[in-house]
Protein backbone atom coordinates (compact mmCIF):
# COMPACT_ATOMS: atom_id res chain seq x y z
CA UNK A 1 0.00 0.00 0.00
CA UNK A 2 1.05 3.63 -0.22
CA UNK A 3 0.18 6.31 1.95
CA UNK A 4 0.62 10.08 1.53
CA UNK A 5 2.96 11.48 4.90
CA UNK A 6 0.40 13.74 5.24
CA UNK A 7 -2.57 10.99 5.87
CA UNK A 8 -0.28 8.70 7.85
CA UNK A 9 0.24 11.66 10.75
CA UNK A 10 -3.80 12.48 10.44
CA UNK A 11 -4.02 8.74 11.35
CA UNK A 12 -1.05 8.30 14.21
CA UNK A 13 -1.31 11.59 15.79
CA UNK A 14 1.89 13.84 15.99
CA UNK A 15 2.95 17.14 14.10
CA UNK A 16 4.37 17.00 10.83
CA UNK A 17 7.91 18.54 9.50
CA UNK A 18 8.13 18.14 5.95
CA UNK A 19 6.10 17.44 2.79
CA UNK A 20 2.60 16.00 3.47
CA UNK A 21 2.45 14.73 -0.25
CA UNK A 22 5.40 12.21 -0.16
CA UNK A 23 4.17 8.52 -0.31
CA UNK A 24 4.80 6.62 2.50
CA UNK A 25 5.06 2.34 1.03
CA UNK A 26 6.65 0.65 4.06
CA UNK A 27 8.00 0.77 7.11
CA UNK A 28 11.87 -0.36 7.84
CA UNK A 29 14.65 0.23 10.43
CA UNK A 30 16.84 3.62 10.14
CA UNK A 31 19.57 1.50 9.28
CA UNK A 32 17.75 -0.60 6.56
CA UNK A 33 15.33 2.42 5.49
CA UNK A 34 15.18 3.37 2.10
CA UNK A 35 13.24 6.14 0.06
CA UNK A 36 9.37 5.33 0.37
CA UNK A 37 10.18 3.79 3.99
CA UNK A 38 9.33 5.15 7.27
CA UNK A 39 11.06 4.84 10.13
CA UNK A 40 11.12 5.81 14.36
CA UNK A 41 13.69 6.51 16.96
CA UNK A 42 12.29 6.19 20.33
CA UNK A 43 16.06 5.95 22.01
CA UNK A 44 18.62 8.44 22.05
CA UNK A 45 21.37 5.88 21.48
CA UNK A 46 20.63 5.45 17.96
CA UNK A 47 20.98 9.13 17.34
CA UNK A 48 24.05 8.20 14.61
CA UNK A 49 22.05 5.73 12.48
CA UNK A 50 19.13 8.26 12.96
CA UNK A 51 21.76 10.86 11.60
CA UNK A 52 22.66 8.81 8.61
CA UNK A 53 19.45 7.26 7.34
CA UNK A 54 17.80 7.17 3.81
CA UNK A 55 14.24 6.91 5.40
CA UNK A 56 11.78 9.61 3.83
CA UNK A 57 10.24 10.37 7.01
CA UNK A 58 10.82 9.52 10.41
CA UNK A 59 8.87 9.35 14.33
CA UNK A 60 11.58 11.25 16.00
CA UNK A 61 11.33 12.68 20.08
CA UNK A 62 11.19 16.38 19.57
CA UNK A 63 14.67 16.85 20.94
CA UNK A 64 15.97 15.02 17.93
CA UNK A 65 13.91 16.75 15.59
CA UNK A 66 17.33 18.64 14.40
CA UNK A 67 19.27 15.69 14.26
CA UNK A 68 16.69 13.95 11.59
CA UNK A 69 17.89 14.49 8.08
CA UNK A 70 14.33 14.09 6.37
CA UNK A 71 10.82 14.40 6.32
CA UNK A 72 9.50 13.59 10.35
CA UNK A 73 6.84 13.22 12.33
CA UNK A 74 7.20 14.35 16.03
CA UNK A 75 5.66 12.43 19.16
CA UNK A 76 6.65 11.92 22.93
CA UNK A 77 5.89 8.54 22.18
CA UNK A 78 7.26 7.34 18.69
CA UNK A 79 7.14 3.75 19.77
CA UNK A 80 3.72 4.09 19.71
CA UNK A 81 3.71 6.15 16.77
CA UNK A 82 5.16 3.03 15.32
CA UNK A 83 2.80 0.57 16.35
CA UNK A 84 0.00 2.43 15.06
CA UNK A 85 1.83 3.05 11.48
CA UNK A 86 2.44 -0.70 11.65
CA UNK A 87 -1.84 -1.25 11.73
CA UNK A 88 -1.87 0.86 8.50
CA UNK A 89 0.60 -1.39 6.83
CA UNK A 90 -0.17 -4.95 8.24
CA UNK A 91 -3.05 -6.99 6.40
CA UNK A 92 -3.48 -10.41 7.63
CA UNK A 93 -3.70 -12.93 5.07
CA UNK A 94 -7.05 -15.22 4.77
CA UNK A 95 -7.42 -17.78 1.68
CA UNK A 96 -11.17 -17.19 1.60
CA UNK A 97 -15.08 -16.60 3.39
CA UNK A 98 -16.13 -19.35 4.17
CA UNK A 99 -15.98 -23.10 5.65
CA UNK A 100 -13.59 -25.48 4.60
CA UNK A 101 -14.77 -29.03 2.91
CA UNK A 102 -13.08 -30.97 4.90
CA UNK A 103 -14.26 -29.23 8.89
CA UNK A 104 -16.60 -31.13 10.49
CA UNK A 105 -19.08 -28.78 12.59
CA UNK A 106 -22.14 -29.33 14.75
CA UNK A 107 -25.61 -28.38 13.36
CA UNK A 108 -26.16 -26.65 16.27
CA UNK A 109 -23.28 -24.02 16.41
CA UNK A 110 -23.85 -20.52 15.88
CA UNK A 111 -21.72 -18.62 13.65
CA UNK A 112 -22.14 -14.84 12.78
CA UNK A 113 -21.71 -12.74 9.46
CA UNK A 114 -18.61 -13.16 7.32
CA UNK A 115 -16.92 -16.39 9.35
CA UNK A 116 -13.57 -18.41 8.30
CA UNK A 117 -12.82 -21.75 8.77
CA UNK A 118 -9.65 -24.19 7.58
CA UNK A 119 -8.72 -26.91 6.56
CA UNK A 120 -9.81 -29.88 9.59
CA UNK A 121 -11.25 -27.99 11.87
CA UNK A 122 -13.49 -29.72 14.60
CA UNK A 123 -16.28 -27.31 15.96
CA UNK A 124 -18.35 -29.33 18.40
CA UNK A 125 -22.17 -28.75 19.94
CA UNK A 126 -23.26 -25.37 21.29
CA UNK A 127 -20.51 -23.40 20.04
CA UNK A 128 -20.89 -19.55 19.24
CA UNK A 129 -18.83 -17.65 16.40
CA UNK A 130 -18.83 -13.60 16.32
CA UNK A 131 -18.86 -12.17 13.23
CA UNK A 132 -15.78 -11.75 11.10
CA UNK A 133 -13.82 -14.53 12.80
CA UNK A 134 -10.84 -16.55 11.45
CA UNK A 135 -10.64 -20.04 12.81
CA UNK A 136 -7.49 -21.34 11.21
CA UNK A 137 -6.32 -25.14 9.97
CA UNK A 138 -6.74 -27.42 12.61
CA UNK A 139 -8.45 -25.95 15.47
CA UNK A 140 -10.22 -27.69 18.16
CA UNK A 141 -13.21 -26.42 19.61
CA UNK A 142 -15.14 -27.51 21.95
CA UNK A 143 -18.96 -28.01 23.28
CA UNK A 144 -20.32 -25.03 24.58
CA UNK A 145 -17.73 -22.53 23.31
CA UNK A 146 -18.59 -18.77 22.84
CA UNK A 147 -16.22 -16.52 20.79
CA UNK A 148 -16.91 -13.02 19.94
CA UNK A 149 -15.98 -11.05 17.16
CA UNK A 150 -13.03 -10.19 14.82
CA UNK A 151 -11.11 -13.07 16.60
CA UNK A 152 -8.60 -14.58 15.44
CA UNK A 153 -7.27 -17.81 15.73
CA UNK A 154 -3.77 -19.26 13.56
CA UNK A 155 -3.16 -23.32 12.99
CA UNK A 156 -3.74 -26.10 15.40
CA UNK A 157 -5.41 -24.26 18.50
CA UNK A 158 -7.68 -26.44 21.46
CA UNK A 159 -10.67 -24.50 22.67
CA UNK A 160 -11.89 -26.64 25.40
CA UNK A 161 -15.35 -26.84 26.24
CA UNK A 162 -17.21 -23.56 27.81
CA UNK A 163 -14.68 -21.05 27.57
CA UNK A 164 -15.79 -17.92 27.23
CA UNK A 165 -13.59 -15.63 24.59
CA UNK A 166 -14.50 -11.53 24.20
CA UNK A 167 -14.15 -9.62 21.07
CA UNK A 168 -10.72 -8.92 19.00
CA UNK A 169 -8.74 -11.73 20.28
CA UNK A 170 -6.19 -13.01 18.42
CA UNK A 171 -4.63 -16.60 19.63
CA UNK A 172 -1.44 -17.51 17.93
CA UNK A 173 -0.01 -21.60 16.61
CA UNK A 174 -0.54 -23.83 19.52
CA UNK A 175 -2.31 -22.04 21.97
CA UNK A 176 -5.06 -24.70 24.34
CA UNK A 177 -7.34 -23.01 26.38
CA UNK A 178 -9.03 -24.63 29.29
CA UNK A 179 -7.62 -28.05 29.58
CA UNK A 180 -7.30 -29.54 32.93
CA UNK A 181 -5.69 -27.91 35.79
CA UNK A 182 -2.89 -29.79 37.78
CA UNK A 183 -5.36 -30.63 40.52
CA UNK A 184 -4.47 -34.06 42.90
CA UNK A 185 -5.35 -34.53 46.13
CA UNK A 186 -2.62 -36.89 48.26
CA UNK A 187 -4.36 -40.16 49.79
CA UNK A 188 -3.03 -43.30 51.21
CA UNK A 189 0.15 -43.01 49.33
CA UNK A 190 -1.61 -42.15 45.81
CA UNK A 191 -2.70 -39.40 44.17
CA UNK A 192 -6.56 -38.58 43.43
CA UNK A 193 -7.61 -36.45 40.75
CA UNK A 194 -9.94 -33.58 41.42
CA UNK A 195 -11.90 -33.00 38.67
CA UNK A 196 -11.79 -29.63 36.57
CA UNK A 197 -15.48 -28.37 37.18
CA UNK A 198 -14.96 -24.82 36.09
CA UNK A 199 -14.24 -22.76 33.22
CA UNK A 200 -12.23 -20.23 31.06
CA UNK A 201 -13.13 -16.48 31.09
CA UNK A 202 -11.06 -14.19 28.58
CA UNK A 203 -11.54 -10.42 27.93
CA UNK A 204 -11.66 -8.32 24.59
CA UNK A 205 -8.48 -7.35 23.10
CA UNK A 206 -6.40 -10.13 24.03
CA UNK A 207 -3.82 -11.54 22.56
CA UNK A 208 -1.65 -15.02 23.70
CA UNK A 209 1.30 -16.55 21.93
CA UNK A 210 2.51 -19.90 20.46
CA UNK A 211 1.90 -22.55 22.85
CA UNK A 212 0.60 -21.01 25.70
CA UNK A 213 -1.89 -22.94 28.17
CA UNK A 214 -4.23 -21.19 30.76
CA UNK A 215 -6.31 -23.99 32.40
CA UNK A 216 -9.64 -24.19 33.71
CA UNK A 217 -10.45 -23.83 36.60
CA UNK A 218 -10.97 -26.50 39.47
CA UNK A 219 -14.10 -24.62 40.34
CA UNK A 220 -15.89 -21.05 39.54
CA UNK A 221 -13.46 -19.78 36.85
CA UNK A 222 -9.86 -18.69 35.39
CA UNK A 223 -10.16 -15.13 34.44
CA UNK A 224 -8.11 -13.22 31.84
CA UNK A 225 -8.82 -9.50 31.65
CA UNK A 226 -9.26 -7.00 28.69
CA UNK A 227 -5.75 -5.80 26.99
CA UNK A 228 -4.08 -8.35 28.24
CA UNK A 229 -1.17 -9.66 26.35
CA UNK A 230 0.38 -13.22 27.21
CA UNK A 231 3.76 -14.22 25.22
CA UNK A 232 4.76 -17.66 23.58
CA UNK A 233 5.40 -20.79 26.07
CA UNK A 234 3.14 -19.31 29.28
CA UNK A 235 1.94 -21.39 31.61
CA UNK A 236 -1.83 -20.18 33.15
CA UNK A 237 -2.33 -22.66 35.94
CA UNK A 238 -5.91 -23.21 37.40
CA UNK A 239 -8.14 -20.32 39.07
CA UNK A 240 -5.83 -17.65 38.10
CA UNK A 241 -7.04 -14.22 37.94
CA UNK A 242 -4.76 -11.80 35.70
CA UNK A 243 -6.27 -8.15 35.49
CA UNK A 244 -6.76 -5.64 32.76
CA UNK A 245 -3.88 -4.70 30.19
CA UNK A 246 -1.64 -6.41 32.02
CA UNK A 247 1.51 -8.07 29.95
CA UNK A 248 3.70 -11.36 30.48
CA UNK A 249 6.52 -12.47 28.46
CA UNK A 250 7.98 -15.88 27.49
CA UNK A 251 8.12 -18.76 29.69
CA UNK A 252 7.01 -17.08 32.55
CA UNK A 253 4.83 -19.81 34.88
CA UNK A 254 1.85 -18.85 37.07
CA UNK A 255 1.04 -20.86 39.60
CA UNK A 256 -2.88 -22.02 41.03
CA UNK A 257 -5.39 -19.32 42.57
CA UNK A 258 -2.67 -16.52 42.14
CA UNK A 259 -4.14 -12.78 41.52
CA UNK A 260 -2.24 -10.52 39.43
CA UNK A 261 -3.50 -6.64 39.27
CA UNK A 262 -4.03 -4.52 36.67
CA UNK A 263 -1.36 -3.05 34.46
CA UNK A 264 1.43 -5.51 35.32
CA UNK A 265 4.47 -6.45 33.76
CA UNK A 266 5.85 -9.47 33.68
CA UNK A 267 9.30 -10.54 32.12
CA UNK A 268 10.50 -13.93 30.90
CA UNK A 269 10.84 -16.80 33.04
CA UNK A 270 9.54 -14.80 35.98
CA UNK A 271 8.17 -17.92 38.48
CA UNK A 272 5.20 -17.01 40.47
CA UNK A 273 4.19 -19.66 43.35
CA UNK A 274 0.44 -20.98 43.56
CA UNK A 275 -1.75 -18.98 45.95
CA UNK A 276 -0.36 -15.11 46.08
CA UNK A 277 -1.88 -12.00 45.29
CA UNK A 278 0.50 -9.29 43.26
CA UNK A 279 -0.69 -5.42 43.51
CA UNK A 280 -1.43 -3.27 40.30
CA UNK A 281 1.69 -1.88 38.52
CA UNK A 282 3.99 -4.03 39.49
CA UNK A 283 7.12 -4.79 37.11
CA UNK A 284 8.95 -8.50 37.56
CA UNK A 285 12.10 -8.28 35.99
CA UNK A 286 13.69 -11.38 34.29
CA UNK A 287 13.82 -14.79 36.14
CA UNK A 288 11.94 -12.98 39.34
CA UNK A 289 10.89 -15.93 41.94
CA UNK A 290 7.64 -14.45 44.18
CA UNK A 291 7.12 -17.20 46.91
CA UNK A 292 4.43 -14.35 49.01
CA UNK A 293 2.27 -11.61 48.37
CA UNK A 294 3.22 -8.36 46.57
CA UNK A 295 0.99 -5.63 47.72
CA UNK A 296 2.40 -2.42 46.95
CA UNK A 297 3.08 -1.27 43.83
CA UNK A 298 7.04 -0.75 42.27
CA UNK A 299 9.69 -3.09 40.54
CA UNK A 300 10.55 -6.59 41.77
CA UNK A 301 13.61 -8.72 41.21
CA UNK A 302 14.98 -11.55 42.22
CA UNK A 303 18.37 -14.43 41.32
CA UNK A 304 21.55 -13.24 40.16
CA UNK A 305 22.80 -12.44 37.17
CA UNK A 306 25.65 -13.99 34.90
CA UNK A 307 29.65 -14.61 35.97
CA UNK A 308 32.21 -16.37 35.48
CA UNK A 309 31.70 -20.15 36.65
CA UNK A 310 34.60 -20.24 39.19
CA UNK A 311 33.46 -16.90 41.21
CA UNK A 312 29.81 -18.38 41.16
CA UNK A 313 30.90 -21.12 42.95
CA UNK A 314 32.62 -19.08 45.21
CA UNK A 315 29.70 -17.07 46.10
CA UNK A 316 27.29 -20.12 46.38
CA UNK A 317 29.54 -21.08 48.88
CA UNK A 318 29.58 -17.93 50.74
CA UNK A 319 26.23 -17.92 50.94
CA UNK A 320 25.84 -21.17 52.05
CA UNK A 321 28.24 -19.96 55.43
CA UNK A 322 25.59 -16.73 55.66
CA UNK A 323 23.92 -17.59 58.78
CA UNK A 324 27.34 -18.84 60.55
CA UNK A 325 28.39 -15.48 59.76
CA UNK A 326 25.89 -13.85 61.08
CA UNK A 327 25.79 -15.68 64.09
CA UNK A 328 29.36 -14.68 64.49
CA UNK A 329 28.85 -10.95 64.02
CA UNK A 330 26.31 -11.26 66.57
CA UNK A 331 28.55 -12.77 69.23
CA UNK A 332 31.17 -9.85 68.14
CA UNK A 333 28.98 -7.25 68.60
CA UNK A 334 27.35 -8.13 71.94
CA UNK A 335 27.88 -6.08 74.86
CA UNK A 336 30.55 -7.70 77.45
Amino acid sequence: MAISLGELTNRIGGTLNGDADILITGIASLKNARAGDLSFISNKRYRPELLKTAASAVIVLPELLDDCPSNSIVMDDPYAGYALASGLFYKRHVDSLGVHPSSVIADDCVLGENITIGANCVIESGVHLGSNTVIGPGCYIGNGVSIGNNGYLAANISICSSTKIGDNVILHPGVVIGADGFGFARHQGKWLKIQQLGTVLIGKDVEIGANSTIDRASIDHTFIGDGVKIDNQVQVAHNVHIGDDTVIAGCVGIGGSTKIGKRCAIAGKASIVDHVEIHDDVTLTAATFVTESILEPGVYSSGTTAQPNARWRRNAIRFKQLDELLKTITRTEKPE
